[in-house]
């Protein structure tokens, strides 16, 4: 039986982010409760995850550098490669994402759902169609919208109203 591998776990305004790498690219980030206990970075890649995650909390325009490996079906690629192109910081609606790939709206919602390294490819930015925030970490609960919300408003793009 395979162990997990080792997870950094780097406290955040929104969450404590469960940062996973294979010793020289991220390949996963989790979006944990704040209350999460804290875990060094165990490697380089998990160092330069996290200085990263830094200049972005700093500067909310930060464009990350950092290698990270998406795996997934050739959909869900077409998916975060569009996702990816959201830089500088811009909103797209899951519509509007799936009419750009040829796609259905709830098929690049559960594409979103299942980015690897969310953050890095800001799934957080695709928005339901009237102009709510639509779902975020594969469901509506109170948590994942919640880290959703305070990603817009760091990048200037939701209102405090909302």
């Amino acid at each position: 039986m395979n162990a997990a591998p080792p997870e950094t776990r780097y406290a955040t305004p929104f969450a404590v982010l469960g940062i996973v790498t294979d010793g020289a690219v991220v390949t996963g980030v989790r979006y944990l409760p704040r209350q999460t206990a804290a875990r060094a970075p165990y490697d380089r890649a998990a160092e330069r995850a996290c200085r990263e995650i830094e200049r972005y909390l700093d500067d909310p325009a930060y464009v990350f550098q950092l290698p990270y490996r998406l795996e997934g079906s050739a959909f869900q690629h077409r998916v975060w490669r569009e996702i990816e192109k959201l830089f500088p910081i811009k909103t797209i609606t899951y519509g509007e994402l799936a009419r750009r790939i040829g796609s259905a709206a709830r098929a690049v919602g559960g594409a979103c759902g299942t980015n690897p390294v969310p953050l890095f490819v800001p799934c957080h930015r695709v928005l339901a169609a009237s102009g709510g925030l639509g779902g975020f970490m594969g469901g509506k609960d109170d948590f994942p919208l919640s880290v959703k919300r305070w990603l817009l408003r760091h990048e200037g793009l939701l209102d405090t109203t909302h």
